[in-house]
């Protein structure tokens, strides 16, 4: 309920939605709220009925003041009492204790001085999930009238209460879903490959995803490296809690430093907010820092300490605070090259590289090359239209003769523009990018020496220049695998 509506309620009732709005378990919010409505003057019994939406038949989820046989005794078919007729209709029904209409179910000694309030739980479109009812004991008109408006409130509250937790309930079912999902596609058992050098690969991932220990990924670009941090994130223990992400060099330094560890307000141009960093956001999971080589050293104090000691303090704070954090870091740059120029401190090296994986490039696993590329085409060429569903024999020689100097990330590349010039289901030669139809080409034409043709002699200096030209160039894309 907005601020808005809030205010138009009676004072009684905008007690009642602070309520709701403060506290966040919703059996704590409805015995709180039937408490206050039992100590309002003249009001006892204050209780909550739900209704099964197939039989219409209801009972007391709630109440205050009531004994447990009165409880059990309020059970009602549909339709049945006013309770029943409450559910029935959707309509709020006031009955005096004397009516023949009043069951009386749950053995009131006076029901003479009693009125009877019972009000409908209405959800969206209308539907009635249960009522709220009470006993208002000796009232006037007047304040009988003002007794069912702020029953009626209590009740809208209510509903809208329930319609709030069945969202959060199905969002978390859909969250717990979701992170199956994620396990399951990240699972190294999902690692595409089964070249020698990644079965090494998957061992090592089987023996340090159920520690805490702190792993260092390294490889040249497009190896997979946060892929395979996915996955032990992911057959860990750790499985449920936040997987942060931080791409180092993304980011300049002024800027790196805030976003790793927070900053609170004011304290640069800008901060107009205390804000959270990674390390924060990641607590009881695992966090990636990806290119960690482009730490400056700075950054590199202030890491190290938070690996030794668990703690770090806000750009522009005093507060030291705490994270239960798993890192893992992954690099492609050369560290050690680093620690001998003092570029990298060597205390972190040293605590990063705790448990090394090193990925092999993807021409040191040529095996699996068709295999990563038939998955690909499964992942991007059943959305086409029509489906792409394989790959032509010229076509996967291409694939696998070629270097790939930028690995896994440049073959998924090349699949996914293949899926998108594929008109017939099958991906062919022509679609391939251009590099590797010229590199197949060069491979026809062969090396051999630098001679002019036969007919050389024959033409001006200018053509023979220009042949001659042409095949240093032909040559030199031959040794360079057609990379332009």
């Amino acid at each position: 309920m907005n601020a808005a509506s809030t205010r138009a309620l009676p004072p009684a009732a905008r007690e009642l939605a602070t309520a709701l709005d403060e506290r966040m378990d919703l059996r704590e919010v409805i015995d709180g709220v039937l408490r206050m409505l039992a100590e309002r003057p003249g009001m006892s019994h204050p209780y909550l009925t739900l209704s099964d939406p197939q039989t219409g038949a209801s009972w007391i989820e709630e109440a205050h003041g009531l004994t447990a046989e009165q409880k059990r005794r309020g059970r009602y078919s549909f339709g049945e009492g006013i309770i029943g007729r409450v559910i029935q209709s959707g309509r709020t029904r006031v009955v005096r204790g004397s009516s023949p209409k009043f069951l009386n179910r749950l053995g009131r000694s006076d029901p003479e001085r009693v009125s009877f309030i019972c009000a409908p739980l209405r959800l969206g479109g209308g539907q009635v999930v249960g009522t709220l009812a009470v006993d208002r004991v000796d009232a006037d008109e007047r304040e009988l009238k003002a007794d069912v408006e702020l029953v009626e409130a209590v009740a809208e509250m209510f509903a809208r209460a329930i319609v709030l937790r069945r969202r959060a309930v199905a969002i978390e079912d859909e969250n717990r879903d979701l992170k199956a999902q994620l396990r399951e596609r990240y699972h190294f058992d999902n690692l595409v490959g089964s070249a020698k050098r990644m079965l090494e690969v998957y061992e090592k991932i089987a023996r340090v995803a159920p520690s805490s220990t702190t792993v260092l990924l390294r490889g040249e670009s497009g190896t997979g490296k946060e892929l395979v941090a996915q996955a032990i994130h992911y057959a860990s223990p750790r499985a449920e809690q936040p997987f942060i992400r931080v791409n180092c060099a993304a980011l300049p330094e002024s800027t790196l430093e805030s976003e790793l560890f927070g900053h609170e307000r004011g304290a640069f141009t800008g901060a107009v907010q205390t804000r959270k960093g990674r390390f924060e956001l990641a607590d009881g999971g695992t966090i990636f820092l990806d290119e960690i080589g482009e730490l400056r050293p700075r950054t590199q104090v202030k890491l190290l300490r938070v690996l030794q000691e668990c703690e770090f303090e806000r750009v522009g704070g005093s507060k030291t605070l705490r994270c239960d954090v798993r890192l893992l870091a992954a690099t492609n740059a050369d560290l050690e090259r680093g620690l001998a120029e003092g570029r990298f401190r060597e205390d972190l090296y040293y605590r990063l590289n705790v448990f090394e994986i090193v990925l092999p490039a993807l021409r040191e696993r040529r095996e699996d090359i068709l295999e990563l590329a038939n998955h690909f085409v499964d992942r991007f060429g059943s959305g086409h239209r029509p489906p792409v569903t394989r790959i032509t024999r010229q076509a996967a020689r291409l694939l696998h003769d070629w270097e790939w100097p930028g690995n896994v990330r440049e073959l998924q590349n090349c699949i996914e523009r293949a899926v998108l010039l594929a008109s017939e289901g099958v991906i062919a030669a022509e679609h391939l990018p251009p590099t590797l139809r010229a590199s197949d080409e060069l491979a026809d034409a062969g090396e051999g020496p630098l001679e002019l043709g036969e007919d050389a002699a024959a033409d001006t200096l200018d053509g023979a220049l220009e042949q001659l030209e042409r095949r240093m160039l032909t040559v030199a894309l031959r040794r360079a695998g057609g990379n332009r």
